[in-house]
């Protein structure tokens, strides 16, 4: 436990593994956000299994976390993780923090930060980058822009001092990470609808094939990783990681909500779409007892949420740089989208996506998307 004397009282730094520090570090976020419309209240069973229990992370990660007070009240919260999956960044070992959530005081980040970087530098990092929660595959970056409207489901938000607080401790900003909106009855540009009809010549369009979906979900992961594995911050999904993604995408999803696109029957791309989990659970203050459940499964199934995001989407590297790669990326976005309507989606959050990505945003923007927030990445050597 480290204790700091601050100029607003007494500090202590205590690491959150019994149930009174767990349960501060899960609480915290409903006094910091009381005041704050946008704010979404995580599912607190979802929270606790994805910081305490994430085998599936823990595989390959070592992650810690910690609880401030200040004079005996929680007032701040982090986390550390080291991932061995995570290559070097120019030549030295970098570790990640998350879950950054505290009051507005300087001192308190600084004790915070100070604490999270202290532990990765033990372990031998010598950059710390984030916030990752848990990691790049799961909520990452800081908000930025757009503090007004609520988040998606797996998009975090922040209270507007954050960036400040993390600036005054040396972090800089090391990528921007963009979402859009779009409303999914998007009238397509001709010249894009004429590429598609060609390529449907010899590209096949399915959904999630629930009789063998072991078989389409290991099909996505394999897309996913080879997709994205020369992107900035590229860490690949391990099986054990997108079993768990795979046991999410069953239980929320419709099948049409998954689309496969196919050449000479290869899977060589993909989308997948969540209903707006924020969207139905923004009024359950976290908890699914006594009627929280009943709530959730009537909302999701019987009234359907009118906002979605399309939260995993990839095109085979082979394809990327052809005519043929935007093509793709387009017939699968057009075959979810009429999923969508189908069941009365209004809006669709599309991303994260780099800002430097200039294709997928020129293919995303073409659509009639228009950016709703934006992330930011921060970094700093320790």
């Amino acid at each position: 436990m480290a204790h700091t004397q601050t100029s607003s009282g007494n500090l202590d730094i205590r690491e959150a593994r019994d149930r009174t520090t767990i349960g501060d570090f899960l609480q915290l976020p409903h006094r910091l956000y009381a005041d704050d419309p946008a704010w979404v209240a995580p599912l607190h069973f979802e929270q606790r299994e994805r910081v305490f229990r994430n085998h599936p992370l823990f595989e390959h990660s070592q992650v810690r976390a910690w609880v401030a007070y200040r004079d005996g009240r929680p007032v701040g919260r982090i986390t550390a993780q080291l991932d061995r999956l995570q290559p070097p960044v120019e030549g030295d070992r970098l570790g990640y923090f998350g879950m950054l959530e505290a009051e507005d005081d300087a001192p308190l980040f600084a004790a915070l930060l100070e604490t999270a970087g202290d532990w990765l530098r033990e372990q031998g990092a010598a950059r710390i980058r984030g916030p990752y929660n848990l990691s790049i595959n799961e909520e990452i970056g800081l908000l930025v822009e757009n503090f007004a409207e609520p988040p998606y489901i797996m998009m975090g938000h922040a209270r507007p001092y954050y960036p400040t607080r993390l600036e005054e401790q040396g972090f800089t900003g090391v990528k921007d990470l963009l979402t859009y909106t779009v409303q999914p009855d998007f009238t397509a540009p001709a010249v894009m609808e004429k590429l598609a009809q060609k390529a449907l010549r010899r590209v096949r369009i399915r959904p999630l094939d629930r009789k063998r979906k072991a078989a389409d979900f290991e099909a996505m992961r394999d897309i996913f990783n080879d997709a994205w594995s020369g992107n900035w911050g590229f860490v690949p999904f391990t099986r054990a990681e997108f079993a768990e993604v795979a046991k999410m995408l069953s239980l929320l999803l419709d099948h049409d909500y998954i689309q496969i696109a196919e050449i000479d029957e290869r899977p060589v791309a993909f989308i997948a779409a969540l209903p707006n989990l924020n969207e139905a659970i923004r009024d359950l203050n976290g908890r699914l007892l006594p009627l929280g459940w009943a709530r959730l499964l009537w909302r999701l199934k019987v009234r359907r949420p009118r906002t979605c995001r399309v939260a995993l989407m990839g095109v085979r590297r082979e394809h990327q740089y052809s005519r043929l790669g935007p093509t793709l990326a387009f017939l699968v976005i057009d075959a979810v989208r009429k999923a969508m309507i189908r069941r009365g989606v209004e809006t669709v959050e599309m991303g994260w996506i780099l800002e430097d990505n200039a294709g997928m945003r020129h293919i995303i923007e073409a659509i009639g998307s228009r950016i709703y927030k934006r992330y930011r990445v921060y970094q700093k050597s320790l």
